[in-house]
């Protein structure tokens, strides 16, 4: 397990409100959260509890209503549309549940599309991390495949190749193992498992606490604020009774 000596991520205060016919939606209401460089963090929660949200925000696929949030030293809450997609694209890994792989691209296409972005990096350079990151996920042998022509964990096997092959500072996992069966789930978590003790920075959200308990750490979110896990518990077995005595009333 790789040292922790510094926050690789930090924010403060995080909101974000969503505006929809003249309704508002707190999804984030005042989060503050820490990732040191090396840790491997759980978030889960009930659904609609803004771990999504959450995790758009710390990918910088969203910007937060309000607050702070620092990645790497560098400030990146309010940046622009070009400045987020270039970090985005230098500091950070993405898996998600759907695999999110282009069908009429080969394996081997797929993994390079990010990196194709990267400003000055030579065909070989591009070449030799795709074949390296698809070496590590044990799947090199198919680099000629098709998404179609994969099996759902190969195919998420080859969604972590692309993750990798770019170096980010942080891999974001959004239920990885989601659309997976028990035996292709379980794989993935010892892929990651692996690539943590490797000296990975990982946060995912699962909403599986056998694949929760994995993790050095867990954070539990509730109506858009982060809560231990006690409350938690006691947060939703009193949402269940308002919602058994809502119901039994309207009967």
């Amino acid at each position: 397990m790789a040292e922790r000596t510094e926050n690789l991520i930090h924010i403060e205060s995080l909101t974000k409100v969503f505006y929809t016919d003249e309704i508002e939606t707190h999804a984030l209401s005042g989060v503050h959260l820490s990732i040191a460089r090396g840790e491997y963090v759980a978030m889960s929660g009930p659904s609609g509890c803004g771990k999504s949200t959450l995790l758009s925000i710390l990918g910088l696929l969203d910007t937060p209503t309000d607050g702070k949030y620092t990645l790497n030293n560098k400030a990146v809450a309010n940046l622009n549309f070009a400045d987020r997609s270039r970090i985005r694209n230098q500091e950070i890994g993405f898996i998600f549940q759907s695999f999110n792989l282009i069908g009429d691209l080969s394996v081997y296409e797929n993994v390079e599309l990010p990196l194709t972005y990267r400003s000055g990096m030579a065909a070989s350079e591009r070449k030799d991390r795709v074949v390296k990151a698809l070496e590590r996920v044990n799947m090199a042998h198919r680099l000629r495949h098709y998404p179609a022509q994969l099996s759902g964990g190969q195919q998420q096997r080859v969604a972590v190749a692309r993750a990798l092959a770019g170096s980010p500072s942080i891999l974001l996992a959004d239920e990885p193992t989601g659309n997976l069966d028990s035996k292709n789930g379980e794989a993935v978590m010892r892929l990651l498992n692996e690539l943590h003790a490797e000296g990975s920075t990982i946060c995912m959200v699962t909403h599986d606490p056998r694949f929760a308990a994995h993790a050095d750490r867990q954070v539990h979110l509730f109506d858009g604020k982060i809560v231990a896990e006690g409350e938690l518990q006691h947060l939703l077995a009193a949402a269940e009774e308002e919602y058994r005595t809502g119901y039994s009333a309207a009967r």
